[in-house]
C-alpha cells in the first residue's frame, strides 16, 4: 500500500475481486468493483481509454467503489480518478503523476502489485489455487475458477444463425466478465465494454431485467452472457427486446428446447458452453 486508510475487510474482498477481473485480459483493461460486483468493466488502447468506457457502464454505482487497472496508472487518468470519490486503486504500477495527482486525496487507498502481469494464472500467488467457504461444521474447498479456463473450441452454436466474427469477439469478452459476477449473473456487452450488468437476482429473468435497467449505454446489437442456464424462454425474450443479438450460456436445462427455440423465433444466435 502507498498511500490513504487501513485496508477494511470488505477493500480486500472488493480489491481482490477487481484484480481476478482484470487478470482475465492481455490488453489494457479497467474494472470498477462494488460490494465484489463489477459496476462496469472495459478493454482500450490504453488505460485512459478503457477507464472512460468502464465508467460509462455504470457511473453512479462506481462512485464509492474500487478500480483496478492491468496496467500502470497514468497521469491523465490518475487527474480525472482525483475528482471521484474512490475507496480504493490497485494497479501495476503507478507513474510518478499518477501519484502526484492523487497523493492529494488523504484516505484514498493506492494499491501496486508488481509483476503480477507476468505471473501464470495457475500461480499460487496471486490466483488462489482453492475457494474457500465456511459453512456450519467444516470449510467447503474447489478448484478456482479459471484454472482450465475453455475456449471457443468446445462451444456449441445450437441456434439456427451462428455468431458472426465481431459477435464472437464481444461473446468471449462477456464470458470473462460474467464469470466474476454473482449469481444469477447477466451481463450485456460488446466486443470491448460491458453495457448493462445484472447481478444477484433470485431468478435469472430478473437478472436480464436488472441489467436492462442499469445499463447507461444502448444494447442494440449487444450481445448477453449468463453464468447459469435460462431455465425458461423469458430471459431470452427479454434479453432479445433489449436489442441483443447472441447469448453465451452453460445449457442443461430440461427446457434447452424451448430456450433455443426463443433465439432462433427472434434470430439470436446460442452459443452454448456446458460449463457454469
Amino acid at each position: 500500500q502507498l498511500h490513504g486508510k487501513d485496508l477494511s475487510f470488505n477493500n480486500l474482498l472488493d480489491l481482490e475481486a477487481a484484480l481476478q477481473l482484470v487478470r482475465e485480459f492481455q490488453e489494457p483493461a479497467v474494472t470498477f468493483i462494488k460490494h465484489n460486483n463489477p459496476c462496469g468493466v472495459a478493454l482500450g488502447r490504453d488505460v485512459w481509454e478503457a477507464f472512460v468506457k468502464a465508467r460509462e457502464t455504470d457511473p453512479m454505482s462506481a462512485f464509492g467503489g474500487v478500480m483496478a487497472c492491468n496496467q500502470e496508472l497514468d497521469g491523465k487518468t490518475a487527474q480525472e480518478l482525483s475528482s471521484q470519490f474512490l475507496e480504493a486503486i490497485l494497479a501495476p504500477s503507478f507513474s510518478l503523476e499518477a501519484l502526484e495527482a492523487l497523493h492529494t486525496k488523504a484516505n484514498l487507498r493506492l494499491l501496486v502489485l508488481p509483476g503480477w502481469r507476468e505471473e501464470p494464472l495457475s500461480s499460487p500467488h496471486p490466483l488462489p489455487i482453492f475457494d474457500l467457504r465456511q459453512i456450519s461444521g467444516g470449510l467447503l474447498l474447489q478448484e478456482s475458477d479459471g484454472l482450465e479456463r475453455e475456449g471457443e473450441d468446445t462451444w456449441q452454436v445450437v441456434s439456427r444463425r451462428s455468431p458472426t466474427p465481431e459477435e464472437k469477439q464481444a461473446l468471449n469478452f462477456a464470458w470473462k466478465v460474467v464469470a466474476h459476477v454473482r449469481s444469477n449473473a447477466v451481463v450485456f456487452a460488446s466486443k470491448d465494454q460491458t453495457l448493462g450488468i445484472g447481478a444477484g437476482q433470485m431468478s435469472r429473468v430478473d437478472s436480464v431485467k436488472l441489467a436492462v435497467a442499469k445499463a447507461g449505454l444502448p444494447l442494440k446489437g449487444s450481445v448477453l452472457a449468463s453464468d447459469g442456464f435460462f431455465p425458461f424462454p423469458d430471459g431470452v425474450e427479454e434479453a432479445a427486446r433489449a436489442g441483443a443479438t447472441a447469448i453465451i450460456q452453460p445449457g442443461g436445462s430440461i427446457r434447452d428446447p424451448q430456450v433455443i427455440a426463443a433465439a432462433d423465433g427472434t434470430d439470436l444466435a446460442m452459443v452454448l458452453t456446458g460449463r457454469r
